[in-house]
Protein backbone atom coordinates (compact mmCIF):
# COMPACT_ATOMS: atom_id res chain seq x y z
CA UNK A 1 0.00 0.00 0.00
CA UNK A 2 2.89 1.91 0.93
CA UNK A 3 5.06 1.37 -2.05
CA UNK A 4 1.37 2.43 -4.46
CA UNK A 5 1.12 5.36 -2.41
CA UNK A 6 4.83 6.94 -2.91
CA UNK A 7 4.60 5.36 -6.88
CA UNK A 8 1.20 7.59 -7.20
CA UNK A 9 3.42 10.93 -5.19
CA UNK A 10 6.03 10.45 -7.76
CA UNK A 11 3.85 10.12 -10.70
CA UNK A 12 2.01 13.01 -9.39
CA UNK A 13 5.29 15.17 -9.48
CA UNK A 14 6.58 13.81 -12.63
CA UNK A 15 3.28 15.18 -14.48
CA UNK A 16 3.75 18.36 -12.53
CA UNK A 17 7.12 18.61 -13.94
CA UNK A 18 5.89 17.75 -17.32
CA UNK A 19 3.14 20.54 -16.72
CA UNK A 20 5.00 23.37 -15.90
CA UNK A 21 7.71 22.80 -18.88
CA UNK A 22 4.91 22.79 -21.32
CA UNK A 23 3.47 26.07 -20.01
CA UNK A 24 6.84 27.31 -20.16
CA UNK A 25 6.76 26.24 -24.03
CA UNK A 26 3.30 27.99 -24.58
CA UNK A 27 3.67 31.48 -22.79
CA UNK A 28 6.87 31.77 -25.17
CA UNK A 29 4.68 30.91 -28.11
CA UNK A 30 1.78 33.10 -26.81
CA UNK A 31 4.28 36.39 -26.07
CA UNK A 32 5.49 35.77 -30.19
CA UNK A 33 1.83 35.94 -31.06
CA UNK A 34 1.46 39.01 -29.15
CA UNK A 35 4.53 39.95 -31.34
CA UNK A 36 2.97 38.68 -34.60
CA UNK A 37 -0.57 40.55 -34.16
CA UNK A 38 1.54 43.89 -33.18
CA UNK A 39 3.50 43.44 -36.80
CA UNK A 40 0.33 43.04 -38.61
CA UNK A 41 -1.60 45.85 -36.68
CA UNK A 42 0.28 48.70 -35.08
CA UNK A 43 4.49 47.80 -35.56
CA UNK A 44 6.11 51.01 -37.34
CA UNK A 45 6.55 50.27 -40.64
CA UNK A 46 10.51 50.72 -40.22
CA UNK A 47 10.38 47.37 -37.50
CA UNK A 48 10.30 44.45 -39.74
CA UNK A 49 14.19 43.65 -39.13
CA UNK A 50 14.30 43.71 -35.37
CA UNK A 51 10.88 42.05 -35.17
CA UNK A 52 12.18 39.27 -37.62
CA UNK A 53 15.52 38.78 -35.16
CA UNK A 54 12.70 38.67 -32.49
CA UNK A 55 10.73 35.64 -33.69
CA UNK A 56 13.54 34.09 -34.90
CA UNK A 57 14.78 34.35 -31.30
CA UNK A 58 11.39 33.28 -29.17
CA UNK A 59 10.79 30.41 -32.49
CA UNK A 60 14.54 29.57 -31.16
CA UNK A 61 13.95 29.07 -26.99
CA UNK A 62 10.64 26.83 -27.70
CA UNK A 63 12.43 24.79 -29.99
CA UNK A 64 14.96 24.52 -27.65
CA UNK A 65 12.80 24.09 -24.46
CA UNK A 66 10.51 21.49 -26.51
CA UNK A 67 13.48 19.27 -28.12
CA UNK A 68 15.34 19.15 -24.83
CA UNK A 69 16.08 16.04 -23.11
CA UNK A 70 14.45 16.69 -20.09
CA UNK A 71 10.83 16.46 -22.11
CA UNK A 72 12.13 13.62 -23.93
CA UNK A 73 12.84 11.60 -20.50
CA UNK A 74 9.38 13.20 -18.81
CA UNK A 75 7.39 11.87 -21.93
CA UNK A 76 8.92 8.87 -21.41
CA UNK A 77 8.38 8.45 -17.80
CA UNK A 78 4.35 9.48 -18.47
CA UNK A 79 3.54 7.31 -21.31
CA UNK A 80 4.58 4.40 -19.16
CA UNK A 81 2.67 5.53 -16.16
CA UNK A 82 -0.77 5.19 -15.02
CA UNK A 83 -2.79 8.61 -16.32
CA UNK A 84 -6.22 10.15 -16.44
CA UNK A 85 -8.07 10.47 -19.51
CA UNK A 86 -6.90 14.06 -19.54
CA UNK A 87 -3.40 13.97 -18.49
CA UNK A 88 -3.27 10.65 -21.29
CA UNK A 89 -4.56 13.40 -23.92
CA UNK A 90 -1.95 16.07 -23.14
CA UNK A 91 1.15 13.86 -22.76
CA UNK A 92 -0.38 12.76 -26.19
CA UNK A 93 -0.07 16.45 -27.67
CA UNK A 94 3.06 17.25 -26.78
CA UNK A 95 4.91 13.85 -27.55
CA UNK A 96 3.40 14.45 -31.34
CA UNK A 97 5.16 18.01 -31.28
CA UNK A 98 8.18 16.78 -29.57
CA UNK A 99 8.44 13.86 -32.52
CA UNK A 100 8.36 16.19 -35.09
CA UNK A 101 10.53 19.27 -33.65
CA UNK A 102 13.28 16.63 -32.73
CA UNK A 103 13.34 15.79 -36.66
CA UNK A 104 13.83 19.56 -37.50
CA UNK A 105 17.51 20.98 -37.48
CA UNK A 106 17.31 23.82 -35.02
CA UNK A 107 18.77 26.24 -37.62
CA UNK A 108 15.98 25.33 -40.23
CA UNK A 109 13.75 26.20 -37.73
CA UNK A 110 14.84 29.75 -36.88
CA UNK A 111 15.42 30.36 -40.63
CA UNK A 112 11.97 29.45 -41.13
CA UNK A 113 10.76 32.47 -38.73
CA UNK A 114 12.93 34.66 -39.68
CA UNK A 115 12.20 34.02 -43.39
CA UNK A 116 8.66 34.65 -42.86
CA UNK A 117 8.89 37.15 -40.75
CA UNK A 118 10.67 39.30 -43.48
CA UNK A 119 8.67 38.09 -46.27
CA UNK A 120 5.21 39.81 -44.59
CA UNK A 121 6.46 43.78 -45.99
CA UNK A 122 7.60 42.03 -48.91
CA UNK A 123 4.62 40.68 -50.09
CA UNK A 124 2.68 43.89 -48.56
CA UNK A 125 5.01 45.85 -51.06
CA UNK A 126 4.31 43.35 -54.04
CA UNK A 127 0.72 43.62 -53.41
CA UNK A 128 0.39 47.17 -52.75
CA UNK A 129 2.49 47.88 -56.37
CA UNK A 130 0.96 44.81 -58.02
CA UNK A 131 4.20 43.10 -58.72
CA UNK A 132 4.11 39.71 -58.14
CA UNK A 133 8.40 39.28 -59.28
CA UNK A 134 9.03 41.50 -55.69
CA UNK A 135 7.53 38.94 -53.91
CA UNK A 136 8.91 35.59 -56.22
CA UNK A 137 12.33 35.23 -54.41
CA UNK A 138 10.94 35.31 -51.32
CA UNK A 139 8.18 32.38 -52.25
CA UNK A 140 10.59 30.78 -54.03
CA UNK A 141 12.50 31.00 -50.55
CA UNK A 142 9.61 29.68 -47.99
CA UNK A 143 8.63 26.70 -50.74
CA UNK A 144 12.33 25.08 -50.39
CA UNK A 145 12.36 25.72 -46.78
CA UNK A 146 8.83 23.83 -46.58
CA UNK A 147 10.07 21.25 -48.78
CA UNK A 148 13.07 21.23 -46.36
CA UNK A 149 11.15 20.65 -43.51
CA UNK A 150 9.11 18.15 -44.31
CA UNK A 151 11.40 16.04 -45.21
CA UNK A 152 13.45 16.19 -42.08
CA UNK A 153 10.04 15.22 -40.60
CA UNK A 154 8.86 12.13 -42.71
CA UNK A 155 11.43 11.66 -45.87
CA UNK A 156 9.09 9.11 -46.95
CA UNK A 157 5.76 10.91 -46.79
CA UNK A 158 4.35 13.44 -49.28
CA UNK A 159 5.61 16.75 -48.43
CA UNK A 160 2.48 18.48 -49.01
CA UNK A 161 0.59 15.67 -46.69
CA UNK A 162 3.37 16.45 -44.08
CA UNK A 163 2.83 20.19 -44.33
CA UNK A 164 -1.10 19.77 -43.80
CA UNK A 165 -0.83 18.31 -40.89
CA UNK A 166 0.55 21.15 -39.16
CA UNK A 167 -2.70 22.66 -39.57
CA UNK A 168 -5.00 19.56 -39.29
CA UNK A 169 -2.92 16.76 -38.04
CA UNK A 170 -5.68 14.35 -37.39
CA UNK A 171 -7.90 14.34 -40.43
CA UNK A 172 -5.67 13.08 -42.77
CA UNK A 173 -4.73 14.86 -46.47
CA UNK A 174 -7.39 12.24 -48.45
CA UNK A 175 -10.38 12.90 -45.86
CA UNK A 176 -9.18 16.50 -46.95
CA UNK A 177 -9.17 15.72 -50.90
CA UNK A 178 -11.96 13.38 -50.78
CA UNK A 179 -14.26 16.79 -49.24
CA UNK A 180 -13.36 19.11 -51.73
CA UNK A 181 -13.84 17.26 -54.67
CA UNK A 182 -17.07 16.34 -53.33
CA UNK A 183 -17.64 20.28 -53.06
CA UNK A 184 -16.02 20.60 -56.75
CA UNK A 185 -18.52 18.33 -58.04
CA UNK A 186 -21.78 18.93 -56.14
CA UNK A 187 -21.44 22.91 -55.95
CA UNK A 188 -20.63 23.68 -59.49
CA UNK A 189 -23.70 22.37 -60.57
CA UNK A 190 -25.60 24.07 -57.98
CA UNK A 191 -23.78 27.28 -58.97
CA UNK A 192 -24.62 26.45 -62.78
CA UNK A 193 -28.52 26.75 -61.63
CA UNK A 194 -28.31 29.72 -59.87
CA UNK A 195 -26.82 31.77 -62.80
CA UNK A 196 -29.34 30.16 -64.99
CA UNK A 197 -32.27 31.13 -62.36
CA UNK A 198 -34.63 33.65 -63.50
CA UNK A 199 -34.82 35.28 -59.90
CA UNK A 200 -33.12 38.65 -58.82
CA UNK A 201 -32.02 39.17 -55.48
CA UNK A 202 -31.47 42.41 -53.79
CA UNK A 203 -27.74 42.61 -54.49
CA UNK A 204 -27.50 46.58 -53.76
CA UNK A 205 -29.07 46.35 -50.01
CA UNK A 206 -26.07 47.53 -48.86
CA UNK A 207 -24.56 49.96 -51.36
CA UNK A 208 -26.23 52.84 -50.23
CA UNK A 209 -28.04 55.64 -51.96
CA UNK A 210 -26.48 57.28 -55.13
CA UNK A 211 -26.92 61.56 -54.70
CA UNK A 212 -26.15 63.42 -57.89
CA UNK A 213 -22.35 64.76 -59.03
CA UNK A 214 -21.53 67.86 -56.68
CA UNK A 215 -21.33 70.00 -60.12
CA UNK A 216 -25.55 69.58 -60.25
CA UNK A 217 -25.36 67.03 -63.63
CA UNK A 218 -28.12 64.91 -63.86
CA UNK A 219 -26.22 62.32 -65.85
CA UNK A 220 -24.63 59.98 -63.40
CA UNK A 221 -24.10 59.24 -60.04
CA UNK A 222 -21.74 59.17 -57.80
CA UNK A 223 -22.30 55.88 -54.33
CA UNK A 224 -22.54 57.25 -50.79
CA UNK A 225 -19.27 56.17 -49.01
CA UNK A 226 -19.36 54.22 -45.62
CA UNK A 227 -17.26 56.21 -43.48
CA UNK A 228 -14.94 53.94 -41.55
CA UNK A 229 -15.50 55.50 -37.87
CA UNK A 230 -18.86 54.64 -38.61
CA UNK A 231 -18.27 50.85 -39.64
CA UNK A 232 -16.13 50.74 -36.93
CA UNK A 233 -19.05 51.34 -34.23
CA UNK A 234 -21.24 48.83 -36.19
CA UNK A 235 -18.59 46.25 -36.08
CA UNK A 236 -18.89 47.18 -32.19
CA UNK A 237 -22.58 46.62 -32.02
CA UNK A 238 -22.05 43.28 -33.83
CA UNK A 239 -19.49 42.18 -31.00
CA UNK A 240 -21.99 43.23 -28.37
CA UNK A 241 -25.37 41.91 -29.89
CA UNK A 242 -23.12 38.69 -30.20
CA UNK A 243 -21.58 38.65 -26.45
CA UNK A 244 -18.02 39.03 -27.08
CA UNK A 245 -16.01 39.89 -24.01
CA UNK A 246 -14.76 43.34 -24.13
CA UNK A 247 -12.50 42.89 -20.84
CA UNK A 248 -10.70 39.74 -22.33
CA UNK A 249 -10.67 41.06 -26.04
CA UNK A 250 -10.02 43.77 -28.35
CA UNK A 251 -11.41 45.01 -32.29
CA UNK A 252 -8.72 46.90 -34.09
CA UNK A 253 -7.87 46.76 -38.21
CA UNK A 254 -5.89 44.33 -40.13
CA UNK A 255 -4.81 44.70 -44.17
CA UNK A 256 -5.78 40.89 -43.95
CA UNK A 257 -8.52 40.21 -40.83
CA UNK A 258 -7.20 38.01 -38.60
CA UNK A 259 -7.63 36.52 -34.47
CA UNK A 260 -5.14 35.85 -32.32
CA UNK A 261 -4.67 35.42 -28.62
CA UNK A 262 -5.39 32.95 -25.74
CA UNK A 263 -8.64 32.68 -23.36
CA UNK A 264 -7.66 35.79 -21.11
CA UNK A 265 -6.81 38.02 -24.35
CA UNK A 266 -8.27 36.86 -27.60
CA UNK A 267 -8.01 39.82 -30.02
CA UNK A 268 -10.31 40.61 -33.24
CA UNK A 269 -9.04 42.76 -36.28
CA UNK A 270 -11.29 43.72 -39.09
CA UNK A 271 -11.26 45.87 -42.32
CA UNK A 272 -13.68 48.13 -43.78
CA UNK A 273 -14.04 49.35 -47.49
CA UNK A 274 -15.94 52.79 -48.12
CA UNK A 275 -18.38 50.78 -50.41
CA UNK A 276 -18.45 47.08 -48.41
CA UNK A 277 -20.09 47.82 -45.42
CA UNK A 278 -21.57 44.22 -45.76
CA UNK A 279 -18.00 42.88 -45.80
CA UNK A 280 -16.93 44.50 -43.00
CA UNK A 281 -19.82 42.79 -40.98
CA UNK A 282 -19.41 39.43 -41.99
CA UNK A 283 -15.31 39.48 -41.83
CA UNK A 284 -16.05 41.17 -38.06
CA UNK A 285 -18.59 37.42 -37.50
CA UNK A 286 -16.25 35.40 -38.69
CA UNK A 287 -13.47 36.90 -36.60
CA UNK A 288 -15.66 37.40 -33.71
CA UNK A 289 -16.82 33.07 -34.21
CA UNK A 290 -12.62 32.23 -33.75
CA UNK A 291 -12.24 34.91 -30.56
CA UNK A 292 -15.45 33.39 -29.18
CA UNK A 293 -13.79 29.60 -29.44
CA UNK A 294 -10.74 31.29 -28.01
CA UNK A 295 -12.32 32.55 -25.12
CA UNK A 296 -14.21 29.26 -24.34
CA UNK A 297 -11.67 27.28 -23.54
CA UNK A 298 -11.02 26.72 -19.73
CA UNK A 299 -8.81 29.34 -17.45
CA UNK A 300 -7.73 26.65 -15.47
CA UNK A 301 -5.85 24.56 -18.04
CA UNK A 302 -4.03 27.84 -19.78
CA UNK A 303 -0.39 26.83 -21.26
CA UNK A 304 -1.35 23.12 -21.58
CA UNK A 305 -3.13 21.37 -24.33
CA UNK A 306 -6.05 20.51 -22.29
CA UNK A 307 -6.39 24.54 -22.83
CA UNK A 308 -5.48 24.78 -26.11
CA UNK A 309 -7.76 25.19 -29.34
CA UNK A 310 -8.38 21.94 -31.08
CA UNK A 311 -6.59 22.31 -35.02
CA UNK A 312 -7.82 23.99 -37.62
CA UNK A 313 -10.70 22.38 -39.07
CA UNK A 314 -12.54 22.73 -35.64
CA UNK A 315 -11.37 26.36 -35.65
CA UNK A 316 -12.59 26.97 -38.96
CA UNK A 317 -16.13 25.76 -38.14
CA UNK A 318 -16.78 27.98 -35.04
CA UNK A 319 -15.60 31.04 -37.64
CA UNK A 320 -18.14 29.87 -40.15
CA UNK A 321 -20.80 29.09 -37.54
CA UNK A 322 -21.28 32.26 -36.54
CA UNK A 323 -20.53 34.05 -40.31
CA UNK A 324 -22.94 31.74 -42.21
CA UNK A 325 -25.76 29.85 -39.87
CA UNK A 326 -25.74 33.05 -37.63
CA UNK A 327 -24.90 36.33 -39.27
CA UNK A 328 -26.41 35.28 -42.93
CA UNK A 329 -29.55 33.99 -41.40
CA UNK A 330 -33.21 35.95 -42.15
CA UNK A 331 -33.48 35.51 -38.35
CA UNK A 332 -30.11 37.69 -37.66
CA UNK A 333 -31.36 40.21 -40.36
CA UNK A 334 -34.54 40.48 -38.63
CA UNK A 335 -32.86 41.35 -35.14
CA UNK A 336 -30.06 43.41 -36.49
CA UNK A 337 -31.29 45.60 -39.42
CA UNK A 338 -32.45 48.35 -37.49
CA UNK A 339 -28.97 48.65 -35.71
CA UNK A 340 -27.47 49.17 -38.59
CA UNK A 341 -30.05 51.79 -40.04
CA UNK A 342 -29.21 53.46 -37.17
CA UNK A 343 -25.38 54.13 -37.73
CA UNK A 344 -26.59 54.28 -41.44
CA UNK A 345 -29.80 56.11 -42.25
CA UNK A 346 -29.47 55.91 -45.67
CA UNK A 347 -29.96 52.01 -45.34
CA UNK A 348 -33.40 52.79 -43.17
CA UNK A 349 -35.96 51.71 -46.20
CA UNK A 350 -33.91 48.45 -46.25
CA UNK A 351 -35.81 45.31 -45.22
CA UNK A 352 -35.00 42.26 -43.39
CA UNK A 353 -35.34 39.73 -46.45
CA UNK A 354 -33.30 42.45 -48.97
CA UNK A 355 -30.24 42.28 -46.44
CA UNK A 356 -30.76 38.48 -46.16
CA UNK A 357 -30.55 38.39 -50.06
CA UNK A 358 -27.83 41.04 -50.36
CA UNK A 359 -26.04 38.57 -47.40
CA UNK A 360 -26.44 35.55 -49.58
CA UNK A 361 -26.16 36.51 -53.09
CA UNK A 362 -24.14 33.70 -55.65
CA UNK A 363 -21.93 35.60 -58.25
CA UNK A 364 -18.67 33.92 -59.74
CA UNK A 365 -17.46 36.60 -61.22
CA UNK A 366 -15.71 37.64 -58.17
CA UNK A 367 -12.02 37.22 -58.10
CA UNK A 368 -10.81 38.05 -54.10
CA UNK A 369 -11.38 34.59 -51.59
CA UNK A 370 -12.40 36.77 -48.35
CA UNK A 371 -15.08 38.27 -50.38
CA UNK A 372 -16.77 35.53 -52.21
CA UNK A 373 -20.13 34.07 -51.68
CA UNK A 374 -20.71 31.16 -49.31
CA UNK A 375 -20.68 28.39 -52.33
CA UNK A 376 -17.82 29.61 -54.94
CA UNK A 377 -15.86 30.23 -51.62
CA UNK A 378 -14.80 26.67 -52.00
CA UNK A 379 -13.56 27.10 -55.59
CA UNK A 380 -11.67 29.38 -54.54
CA UNK A 381 -10.17 27.25 -51.65
CA UNK A 382 -9.60 24.05 -54.18
CA UNK A 383 -7.24 26.86 -56.73
CA UNK A 384 -5.07 27.57 -53.73
CA UNK A 385 -5.00 23.92 -52.75
CA UNK A 386 -4.11 22.54 -56.02
CA UNK A 387 -1.66 25.69 -56.76
CA UNK A 388 0.27 24.95 -53.35
CA UNK A 389 0.51 21.21 -53.56
CA UNK A 390 2.22 21.66 -56.97
CA UNK A 391 4.93 23.96 -55.52
CA UNK A 392 5.55 22.11 -52.99
CA UNK A 393 5.92 18.89 -55.30
CA UNK A 394 8.02 20.65 -57.62
CA UNK A 395 5.35 20.14 -60.54
CA UNK A 396 5.16 23.97 -60.58
CA UNK A 397 7.72 26.81 -60.59
CA UNK A 398 6.90 29.83 -58.69
CA UNK A 399 7.43 32.20 -61.80
CA UNK A 400 3.99 30.27 -63.33
CA UNK A 401 2.38 31.05 -60.49
CA UNK A 402 0.19 34.22 -61.87
CA UNK A 403 -0.23 32.54 -65.13
CA UNK A 404 -1.64 29.22 -63.74
CA UNK A 405 -3.45 31.04 -61.09
CA UNK A 406 -5.25 32.88 -63.61
CA UNK A 407 -6.33 29.99 -65.85
CA UNK A 408 -7.46 28.21 -62.82
CA UNK A 409 -9.79 30.89 -62.05
CA UNK A 410 -10.76 31.35 -65.78
CA UNK A 411 -11.23 27.59 -65.83
CA UNK A 412 -13.41 26.98 -62.29
CA UNK A 413 -15.12 30.57 -61.89
CA UNK A 414 -14.90 32.12 -65.71
CA UNK A 415 -13.10 35.33 -64.21
CA UNK A 416 -9.83 36.11 -65.22
CA UNK A 417 -7.92 38.66 -62.87
CA UNK A 418 -6.24 41.55 -64.87
CA UNK A 419 -3.30 42.03 -62.11
CA UNK A 420 -1.47 40.12 -59.38
CA UNK A 421 -3.08 42.10 -56.65
CA UNK A 422 -6.61 40.61 -57.70
CA UNK A 423 -4.94 37.00 -58.39
CA UNK A 424 -2.23 35.48 -56.40
CA UNK A 425 -1.06 38.04 -54.02
CA UNK A 426 -4.33 38.64 -52.50
CA UNK A 427 -3.70 36.07 -49.54
CA UNK A 428 -1.32 36.36 -46.65
CA UNK A 429 -0.72 33.13 -46.05
CA UNK A 430 2.10 31.89 -48.36
CA UNK A 431 4.35 34.79 -47.26
CA UNK A 432 3.92 33.14 -43.43
CA UNK A 433 5.00 29.53 -44.93
CA UNK A 434 1.73 28.18 -44.62
CA UNK A 435 1.11 25.97 -47.09
CA UNK A 436 -1.55 23.24 -46.46
CA UNK A 437 -3.32 25.85 -44.84
CA UNK A 438 -6.16 26.58 -47.08
CA UNK A 439 -7.73 23.35 -46.84
CA UNK A 440 -9.03 23.68 -43.53
CA UNK A 441 -11.28 26.40 -44.68
CA UNK A 442 -13.75 24.23 -46.25
CA UNK A 443 -13.20 21.61 -44.42
CA UNK A 444 -14.38 24.22 -41.49
CA UNK A 445 -17.04 25.00 -43.53
CA UNK A 446 -18.40 21.48 -43.75
CA UNK A 447 -17.86 20.87 -39.89
CA UNK A 448 -20.08 23.81 -38.85
CA UNK A 449 -22.82 22.38 -41.08
CA UNK A 450 -22.57 19.52 -38.61
CA UNK A 451 -22.34 21.34 -35.45
CA UNK A 452 -25.07 23.35 -36.09
CA UNK A 453 -27.52 20.89 -37.01
CA UNK A 454 -26.39 18.70 -34.22
CA UNK A 455 -27.06 21.91 -31.75
CA UNK A 456 -30.86 21.96 -33.28
CA UNK A 457 -31.55 18.39 -32.68
CA UNK A 458 -29.86 19.24 -29.10
CA UNK A 459 -31.67 22.77 -28.46
CA UNK A 460 -34.47 22.90 -31.53
CA UNK A 461 -34.77 25.11 -33.94
CA UNK A 462 -32.80 28.09 -33.26
CA UNK A 463 -34.21 30.75 -35.67
CA UNK A 464 -36.31 32.50 -32.81
CA UNK A 465 -33.54 32.78 -30.32
CA UNK A 466 -31.42 34.68 -33.47
CA UNK A 467 -34.48 36.75 -34.36
CA UNK A 468 -34.57 37.70 -30.62
CA UNK A 469 -30.90 38.31 -30.35
CA UNK A 470 -30.23 35.73 -28.05
CA UNK A 471 -27.19 33.34 -28.67
CA UNK A 472 -26.67 32.03 -25.14
CA UNK A 473 -27.96 29.01 -25.98
CA UNK A 474 -26.04 28.22 -29.51
CA UNK A 475 -22.79 29.43 -27.55
CA UNK A 476 -23.39 27.42 -24.53
CA UNK A 477 -23.90 24.33 -26.46
CA UNK A 478 -20.43 24.72 -28.28
CA UNK A 479 -18.81 25.55 -25.02
CA UNK A 480 -20.07 22.52 -23.71
CA UNK A 481 -19.46 20.18 -26.92
CA UNK A 482 -16.57 22.13 -28.03
CA UNK A 483 -14.65 24.64 -26.28
CA UNK A 484 -14.37 23.02 -23.01
CA UNK A 485 -12.55 19.99 -23.87
CA UNK A 486 -9.26 21.86 -25.68
CA UNK A 487 -6.92 19.15 -26.95
CA UNK A 488 -8.63 16.31 -25.16
CA UNK A 489 -9.96 14.85 -28.38
CA UNK A 490 -8.88 14.26 -31.27
CA UNK A 491 -10.34 15.75 -34.17
CA UNK A 492 -12.55 12.66 -35.53
CA UNK A 493 -13.30 11.83 -31.48
CA UNK A 494 -14.17 15.32 -30.94
CA UNK A 495 -16.45 15.61 -33.76
CA UNK A 496 -18.29 12.40 -33.06
CA UNK A 497 -18.73 13.57 -29.12
CA UNK A 498 -20.54 16.64 -30.36
CA UNK A 499 -22.45 14.70 -33.45
CA UNK A 500 -22.85 11.71 -32.54
CA UNK A 501 -21.44 11.25 -36.10
CA UNK A 502 -18.28 10.87 -38.16
CA UNK A 503 -17.17 14.04 -39.81
CA UNK A 504 -19.68 13.78 -42.96
CA UNK A 505 -20.31 16.29 -45.76
CA UNK A 506 -23.45 15.31 -46.08
CA UNK A 507 -25.12 18.25 -43.71
CA UNK A 508 -23.29 21.17 -45.41
CA UNK A 509 -24.63 19.93 -48.81
CA UNK A 510 -27.75 19.55 -47.38
CA UNK A 511 -27.87 23.18 -46.02
CA UNK A 512 -26.53 24.86 -48.95
CA UNK A 513 -28.99 23.14 -51.27
CA UNK A 514 -32.00 23.99 -49.76
CA UNK A 515 -31.17 27.29 -48.39
CA UNK A 516 -29.53 28.26 -51.64
CA UNK A 517 -32.54 26.44 -53.95
CA UNK A 518 -35.62 28.36 -52.08
CA UNK A 519 -32.86 31.88 -52.65
CA UNK A 520 -33.17 30.97 -56.30
CA UNK A 521 -36.22 29.07 -56.60
CA UNK A 522 -34.58 26.04 -58.24
CA UNK A 523 -37.00 23.24 -58.90
CA UNK A 524 -34.13 20.49 -58.66
CA UNK A 525 -33.23 21.48 -55.19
Amino acid sequence: MATDQAQSEQRGETYNQFEERITRISNVGNAAGILRWDQEVVMPEEGTPARAQQLSALSSISHELLTADETGDLLESLESAELGDEQQAAVREVRRQYDRETSVPQELVEEISETSANAHPTWKQAKEEDDFEQFAPTLEKLVELKREYAEHIDPDADPYAVLFADYEPYLDLETAERVLERLREELVPLIDAIQESDVDLATNTFAGVSEPRSDGSEDGTSSVEFDDDDQEALARDVLDALGYDWGRGRLDTAPHPFSSGTQFDARVTTRFEEDDLLGSLTSTIHEFGHANYTLGLPDEAYGTPLGDSRDLTVHESQSRLWENHVGRSQPFWEQFLPTVADRFPELEDATPEEAYEAANQVYDDNLIRVEADELTYHLHIVIRFEIERDLISGDLDVEDVPEVWNDKYEEYLGVRPETDAEGCLQDIHWSHGSFGYFPTYSLGSVLAAQLYAAAEDDLGDLDDRIEAGEFDDLNGWLREQIHQHGCRYTTPDLIEEATGEEFTADYFLEYVKSKYGELYDLDDY
